[in-house]
């Protein structure tokens, strides 16, 4: 966290939502606002998560607000877990507080890609996206939704060759029908340990074509 990172909570379908949300260096044009979905709440997911700060910061340094959040049953936000349908009432309450107009951004990391490919199934083509990142997606344990034709220049989709957690195949499968490229970082686990800074120039690598 720095000095334009800020710590808050807001009102949610199951009460209160803790957030973050990391602003550009002052000066720097906004392109938009990006929220950004952490891992599984019940196997120690959080929004502190490695990968998800990855993610931030990666969208940060392009220019971007990175908000992410607490989903419900982690740290001080209320409720409790709802197996992706309360989690995807969450991340659009927060979008339409946080990112209510101008671009925006979405990306997840393993059940965070799941519950944001729910959104997007939610939100377009009513309020599309400018960009999409879809990293470790838990395609094996959960229905990911189909994404949007047009969405497919949009998204990037990163998965680790070795992930134990998430076979590739299972990504593989879900992306095959659409036609759906998906990066592998060779050797790369579930969680990238030892690659996030190669994770995060992919993705700075697609924020800025």
């Amino acid at each position: 966290m720095n000095s334009r990172t800020r710590r808050f909570q807001m009102a949610g379908p199951a009460g209160v939502i803790e957030l973050l949300r990391d602003e550009p260096a002052a000066g720097e044009t906004l392109r938009g606002t990006a929220v950004i979905a952490h891992p599984h709440p019940l196997f120690a997911g959080t929004m502190d998560n490695k990968v998800v700060q990855t993610l931030a910061r990666a969208f940060v340094q392009s220019g971007w607000a990175a908000v992410r959040f607490n989903f419900r049953g982690v740290g001080v936000t209320e409720g409790v877990h709802d197996e992706g349908r309360g989690e995807t009432s969450d991340m659009l309450a927060v979008i339409a507080a946080e990112a209510a107009d101008g671009p925006l951004a979405l990306a997840g990391f393993s059940f965070g890609s799941f519950v944001a490919t729910r959104v997007i199934e939610a939100l377009w083509p009513s309020r599309p996206m400018e960009k999409i990142v879809l990293v470790g997606t838990a395609a094996s344990r959960f229905e990911v939704a189909t994404l949007p034709p047009e969405a497919h220049d949009l998204t990037l989709v990163i998965h680790g060759e070795e992930d134990d957690t998430v076979a590739l195949s299972s990504v593989m499968d879900w992306a095959r029908p659409q036609s759906l490229p998906v990066t592998v970082v060779p050797g790369g686990g579930h969680f990238f340990h030892g690659q996030l800074p190669l994770l995060k120039n992919l993705v700075l690598r697609h924020l800025r074509s």
